[in-house]
């Protein structure tokens, strides 16, 4: 049972972390109503596995990142783009840190969860059916203050269920991105700002590791890295035929069974 616990949790954060319905807030309601992550190691496993859809990402983006890497010396193009991440980055680094533990103490409830869920797919559909202009089609090359913009609204994302890569993609939309554009971003920013909570995080649980818990670590990494690396390969062309109502509606329906359990449940 252990076994098929790391590999539907891992699954669901390689399905859910890189598409706008909240990877936090399923593995939460996931918590809550299945008992799925409910222990001290449990919670210190759902951080690891983050690990493997960072890495998937990386895996799907090596040969762009690759190519900054190697001419940020002699392009100015590659610089920008490093301090436009980077400017993006800041903001959840900042706030993240100063309000790690009043997030975790009291924002991680199923209830807000549900809500939040079910107010992010309705601005989801709202948006999505904005007649808005395009200003920029290239998330490699906004602006640099839209950077920091989009940083600042992605903070919103604290709030479990609103979803980091939502905020995001919504937020970069509303200044001027193409949908496709704004997507391909949301995937940049989510390598420094995964690895950054991956990072605190770990250092405050990793007393709960230990050599038994090797291959649940093991199955959970490679079911995230595997659902990622799917869901990376395939949400740009989503996004482009269908928009993100199909990612609304999935937001809705989760949120409004969640609603309906934790009432009929007490």
């Amino acid at each position: 049972m252990d076994y098929i616990k790391a590999l539907v949790l891992g699954l669901v954060e390689g399905l859910t972390e890189f598409i706008p319905v909240s990877s936090t807030g399923h593995l939460l309601l996931l918590d809550h109503f299945l008992g799925i992550g409910d222990d001290d190691f449990g919670k210190t496993f759902a951080v690891l596995i983050q690990l493997g859809a960072i890495l998937a990402i990386l895996s799907v983006y090596f040969g762009k990142l690759w190519h900054v890497a190697t001419t940020l010396p002699s392009s100015a193009a590659s610089r920008r783009f490093v301090l436009g991440v980077l400017l993006a980055f800041l903001p959840a680094a900042v706030f993240g840190a100063l309000l790690h533990g009043f997030i975790k103490g009291v924002l991680f409830n199923p209830f807000l969860v549900c809500c939040t869920l079910i107010a992010g797919g309705l601005i989801l559909l709202f948006v999505d059916d904005l007649d808005l202009e395009v200003k920029h089609d290239d998330a490699m090359a906004f602006p640099i203050v839209m950077y920091l913009k989009i940083g600042l609204i992605q903070c919103l994302a604290m709030v479990p269920g609103v979803s980091r890569s939502g905020s995001s993609i919504v937020g970069a939309m509303l200044l001027g991105a193409s949908k496709r554009a704004a997507a391909e971003f949301s995937f940049f920013l989510a390598m420094p700002t995964m690895a950054g909570a991956f990072a605190y995080d770990l250092l405050k649980s990793y007393k709960q590791l230990s050599a038994d818990n090797v291959a649940l670590i093991a199955i959970g990494f490679a079911s995230a890295f595997l659902a990622g690396l799917v869901v990376v390969r395939k949400l740009l062309d989503i996004v482009s035929n269908y928009g993100f109502k199909p990612f609304a509606y999935w937001r809705i329906a989760v949120g409004s069974i969640g609603l309906a359990l934790i009432i009929a449940l007490g």
